[in-house]
């Protein structure tokens, strides 16, 4: 992202010059508070909006050419279709063979843990179980870029930390390149390999902090002094420009 502004009707500035660059396989974090701008940003590198002004690149060309997918607040399942039929829902628009797609969504969910809910509908499911439907949904299509939107924000903080011990678990498999976007302190600390702190609307860059060293994410990592010491910086960093406003 070069310079990127985008203004919404009534001159409301959601995000005013920012800049930033990702590289492959990188786990960043956006960082910011409520209404700052930070979906506005993800839906730009999705391409599901335009930029006013600079420019928004995707290894090196426009959005949409990468295999990009995108997982959003709400889960958006299907409530007719199984969570088997849901996760093969994307292969089945790209026109992926049954059985080719079937193998392909089982895979995703025994990874996310859902081996057992495959013919369950979504309102048997519990709340972090359809974010990890979606979640499976969105990496069945074996993407290059993940763009994930709050998307742990309506389960309780219990289900939430377990949540991102497992996408960060996913995400070192992988190797997927990772855009996560939250308003939680120790959530960007845990996850992320860097953090870009965002200031109130309009959104603009006011700090990038290096995260924690590479290694396994579990429970006892959020009582270590690193992590503890990390909350702090990015607490400090959201107060100044909280306070400057």
């Amino acid at each position: 992202m070069r310079d990127v502004r985008r203004t919404f009707p009534g001159g409301v500035v959601a995000v005013d010059g920012v800049d930033l660059t990702v590289a492959a396989g990188e786990l960043v974090a956006i960082l910011g508070p409520s209404g700052c701008g930070k979906s506005t940003l993800l839906r730009l590198v999705a391409g599901l909006d335009a930029a006013q002004g600079g420019e928004v690149l995707v290894r090196g060309g426009t959005p949409g050419r990468a295999r990009v997918a995108y997982v959003f607040q709400d889960a958006h399942l299907l409530p007719w279709r199984s969570v088997q039929r849901n996760v093969e829902l994307p292969l089945e628009l790209a026109g992926v063979r049954r059985r080719t797609r079937a193998e392909a969504a089982s895979r995703q969910l025994a990874q996310v843990g859902l081996a057992e809910a495959v013919d369950r509908f979504p309102a048997q499911l519990s709340g972090g179980m359809r974010m990890r439907a979606s979640l499976a949904r969105a990496l069945v299509t074996d993407p290059e870029l993940l763009l994930l939107d709050e998307p742990f924000a309506a389960v309780d903080e219990i289900t939430r930390q377990r949540l991102d011990e497992q996408l960060h678990a996913l995400w070192a498999g992988r190797r997927v390149t990772v855009l996560f976007v939250t308003h939680s302190i120790s959530e960007a600390a845990f996850l992320a390999q860097r953090i870009v702190v965002l200031s109130p609307r309009p959104a603009r860059v006011v700090a990038e902090v290096a995260g924690l060293d590479g290694g396994e994410r579990t429970a006892l990592l959020r009582t270590e002094p690193a992590f503890n010491d990390l909350v702090r910086r990015l607490h400090a960093a959201l107060a100044l420009e909280g306070g400057r406003r």
